[in-house]
């Protein structure tokens, strides 16, 4: 009497069958692993190239120019890679390969349809690829957008992140940034003008004022030596609108440095010359006798 095996081995017929579908889960396996080394590879390098670029230091225009580039190409990369893979992938089945013969023939109509519908997709997609290389912004700019001072977060293809000084965030369209008019105060350079206005009395000694601010400016270490200046801008029936004009390395030293200046002076008026806080006249005529 023969012993039963335990494990049904596959018939001759069955083995090319068993055989296609080792090498089609070998060929799906292949295409996964040259994806993902592809965008491991974009990864290492992207993290190589940064690292010799830092954000944290003074001047770092072109760490920031470097930084907004890789970002946006390494998402493109990563994009083109995985949409290749997926489409390689289901290449390998017959019958997804004599649709895509059937689609091919009836391309005409059906890219016109398409583009139709991803025409804004695309329009925000080039408008991302227009960031990334004539780079009206970049990584850490300083920018007013809607009214608000912040710095650029984050630039993907479809959106912009903008932290706002109050550590709000707020998410523009990339479009935006070509369509419409905004500031950006580091564009260039980081330094910048900052000015700070006080309205006193006709009586107050410009010159004393003037002296005072200089003195000021040089005890801060905010102020990078380079503009300081005191101006008589504007006059009214009751006040005169005085005008100091300080330059700093960059917008945030800009800020302190002016709120600085206008607290100092504003204290030393009060204390020198409290005469020439604005005030209001009147003058006042005693009735006359019946």
């Amino acid at each position: 009497m023969m012993a039963t095996p335990l494990i049904d081995l596959p018939t001759l017929e069955q083995w090319p069958n068993i055989a296609g579908v080792i090498n089609r889960a070998l060929g799906l396996l292949l295409i996964a692993v040259i994806s993902w080394l592809v965008v491991r590879s974009t990864n290492v390098l992207d993290d190589f190239v940064l690292s010799q670029y830092k954000l944290d230091v003074k001047d770092n225009l072109q760490a920031r120019k470097i930084h907004t580039q890789l970002k946006v190409f390494k998402r493109i990369v990563i994009l083109v890679v995985v949409v290749l893979a997926l489409g390689t992938m289901l290449m390998t089945f017959d019958q997804v390969r004599s649709l895509g013969t059937s689609v091919l023939a009836s391309a005409g109509i059906i890219g016109l349809v398409v583009g139709i519908a991803a025409q804004k997709t695309l329009g925000t997609v080039l408008a991302g690829l227009q960031i990334a290389i004539t780079q009206p912004i970049r990584l850490d700019d300083v920018v007013i957008v809607e009214n608000e001072w912040g710095r650029i977060e984050e630039i993907t293809l479809t959106y912009v992140v903008v932290r706002i000084w109050d550590l709000r965030r707020l998410v523009l369209p990339i479009t935006y940034f070509i369509e419409k008019p905004f500031q950006n105060w580091t564009r260039v350079t980081a330094d910048i003008l900052g000015t700070v206005y006080l309205y006193t009395d006709y009586t107050i000694p410009v010159e004393a004022i003037r002296a005072e601010l200089e003195r000021i400016v040089k005890d801060s270490s905010q102020w990078d030596g380079k503009v300081c200046g005191l101006q008589v801008t504007n006059t009214t029936e009751r006040t005169l609108e005085l005008r100091a004009l300080v330059s700093a390395a960059d917008a945030s030293a800009a800020w302190n440095l002016r709120c600085h200046v206008r607290e100092k002076l504003v204290e030393f008026i009060q204390q020198a010359y409290p005469q020439a806080l604005p005030k209001t006249r009147a003058e006042l005529q005693r009735p006359q006798e019946t």
